[in-house]
């Protein structure tokens, strides 16, 4: 997974360049590489949700693997939909849209914004050394708050993208554009902009209620903390020879 995206990745930035001044060759080469990119994209989406093999009761109780699989299944949708945005043919309607705002947001806040959530919330306790960890009820409130809004927000964005590329691509029973004025377009939207407002408060009161949650649970941390010391098995027994004290201090000199 991680070679495959290594190597195929740094192929695939001309296909935010179609339809420009860029040459044909280097954007149907991205095109191309982009559509590869669905394999390790999706190996790594399905070894993720498979890990939870056997275990999803689990994720019914705990709010933090809740993150992780939203997460992870807003990966597999926006690492599908990028490769099929790279396709010309779809790139077509989609280019300068509000379809290329919605797969980025569903990228940035429904995979990295759900992933980061969860390890902030299982970080926080470890770090400050707080063992009853962060307030569930909280987490579960932000989890809903976060999944429903980032819903809202992304599918308003769609149709919105969707609209305005079938509208730009209408035409009359002349063969003339039918909607020859940006100010039509921009109404038929601006209910969709209303349920992407709705869903991004949403998002955003989840966010500040995480960060609420996580500054009550720094402020239960121990006055002093533990400063533990790992030592591997076996180490203060180990030999080694003509080796100076001042490299190894407190290891035995002599064998």
């Amino acid at each position: 997974h991680f070679w495959a995206l290594i190597f195929i990745y740094i192929w695939a930035g001309p296909h935010h360049l179609h339809y420009s001044p860029t040459p044909e060759w280097a954007s149907s080469l991205g095109m191309l590489l982009s559509i590869m990119l669905w394999m390790p994209s999706w190996g790594g989406m399905l070894n993720g949700l498979l890990t939870l093999r056997g275990a999803w009761d689990k994720v019914a109780k705990d709010p933090i693997l809740k993150f992780y699989v939203v997460g992870i299944t807003f990966y597999g949708m926006s690492t599908f939909e990028g490769p099929l945005l790279s396709v010309k043919t779809v790139n077509a309607l989609s280019h300068f849209t509000d379809w290329t705002i919605a797969h980025v947001h569903a990228g940035a806040l429904g995979w990295n914004g759900m992933m980061i959530f969860g390890m902030v919330y299982w970080l926080a306790p470890r770090i400050f050394q707080v063992e009853e960890g962060c307030n569930k009820k909280l987490m579960e409130t932000h989890f809903w708050m976060g999944t429903i809004g980032i819903l809202l927000y992304v599918v308003a964005i769609y149709g919105a993208g969707l609209t305005q590329g079938l509208m730009w691509r209408a035409f009359d029973e002349n063969g003339a554009l039918e909607y020859t004025d940006f100010l039509a377009t921009v109404r038929k939207l601006l209910p969709m902009y209303a349920v992407r407002v709705v869903g991004g408060t949403l998002y955003i009161g989840g966010v500040i209620l995480g960060a609420y949650n996580v500054l009550n649970t720094w402020k239960k941390r121990p006055a002093t903390y533990e400063e533990p010391v790992y030592e591997a098995e076996g180490v203060r027994h180990m030999c080694i020879p003509n080796l100076p004290s001042v490299v190894a201090p407190g290891l035995p000199q002599q064998c």
